[in-house]
């Protein structure tokens, strides 16, 4: 018997295209019986995001933060052809067409799938995010835990 494939997906980019591929990439491994890792850090943590705004402590600047970045994986701008919001209207509006899946709802399948979803802590600490202000369904955990993740990928990616 042969153990298990392993993919793990660094997403650190906070682009909604750049999130849906590393999604679909996921959704795809996990369909294909593999062990699944997506490790989201920096702006990749927007994806994780709560949709609506949480009332947690925070100083000065993590507020700060907080309000420059996107609340949330349907919120995120486009890595291309952003122009002022209209660029993310247009993208979903044919995926919608195409019955193409939007992100949110690829969040979802991966997590009915078992991918295991990792919020990197230490960029939560930077950022000043807190596990409330993130979706349900996340494992915490700094970047030793994915490196042993990634140590027996046969397919490890970051986007």
């Amino acid at each position: 018997m042969t153990d298990k494939k392993k993919t793990t997906i660094i997403l650190f980019s906070g682009d909604y295209d750049k999130a849906m591929a590393a999604f679909i990439i996921a959704n795809g491994a996990a369909a294909y019986d593999h062990e699944v890792t997506i490790f989201s850090t920096f702006w990749g943590l927007n994806a994780f995001r709560k949709d609506e705004q949480v009332p947690v402590k925070k100083g000065f600047l993590e507020k700060m933060f907080a309000k420059m970045m996107p609340r949330g994986a349907d919120n995120m701008g486009l890595s291309n052809m952003n122009f002022a919001g209209m660029g993310p209207k247009m993208i979903k509006h044919v995926m919608k067409k195409h019955n193409a899946m939007p992100l949110p709802d690829l969040i979802d399948m991966a997590k009915e799938q078992g991918v295991k979803l990792v919020a990197c802590t230490m960029t939560m600490d930077l950022l000043g995010l807190q596990q409330d202000e993130l979706i349900d369904g996340l494992e915490y955990a700094g970047v030793a835990a994915y490196l042993a993740d990634a140590e027996e990928g046969n397919v490890n990616l970051f986007i």
